[in-house]
């Protein structure tokens, strides 16, 4: 049962961070402003690793990848302490083990892209309807348009409403499948 706890509140920590990491990583990918209340708290909560990072692993195209890396870095980690919690034996072999739980966190961290995707979908949906002039709507609404914009080409409103977040949305959902299925596919090698 501690074990267990344990588990949760390993995993539930680190995935607030690496959630974090993401949003700042996309953020900057999208050209999304961080100057609102949402940037300043990814920021915020972010620098004590993104910043130190910055200074050994360089951008590349455009992209941070040290906060890319550092999101990676510590979902393996999360892995490596949940299946020791679980009472793997990852000293066995160490190469491959590295290896599996690097795939696994890359897996991990597109599924989690997807999310971050899908409640940016969400809330820019929902704001759109509600308060449509909101200060953190513009956030979303840039985090989404992107995605949105080839759609629209093909799904034109109609009677005013909008109906390409709901085809992204279904999209998203199908791409979730196989990453899935990847993800079983990767820990099985364990």
């Amino acid at each position: 049962m501690f074990a267990q706890i344990l588990e949760f509140l390993v995993d539930s920590i680190a995935g607030f961070f690496i959630f974090l990491l993401l949003a700042r990583f996309h953020f900057q990918w999208l050209r999304v402003s961080f100057r609102n209340q949402l940037g300043h708290f990814v920021i915020a909560l972010t620098n004590w690793v993104v910043m130190p990072a910055r200074r050994v692993i360089p951008g590349v195209g455009g992209l941070d990848m040290a906060t890319l890396l550092a999101a990676l870095i510590l979902q393996a980690a999360t892995l490596a302490v949940i299946h020791l919690l679980r009472g793997a034996d990852l000293a066995a072999a160490p190469g491959p083990v590295t290896a599996v739980l690097f795939a696994l966190a890359c897996v991990d961290l597109v599924r989690f892209s997807v999310y971050i995707l899908i409640f940016a979908l969400i809330v820019q949906a929902v704001l759109s309807w509600t308060n449509p002039h909101s200060p953190i709507g513009a956030t979303f609404d840039a985090m989404v348009r992107p995605f949105l914009r080839p759609i629209r080409r093909f799904v034109p409103p109609i009677s005013n409403i909008d109906l390409s977040p709901l085809v992204l949305l279904v999209l998203l959902q199908v791409v979730l499948f196989p990453l899935s299925h990847l993800r079983v596919l990767v820990a099985g090698m364990f």
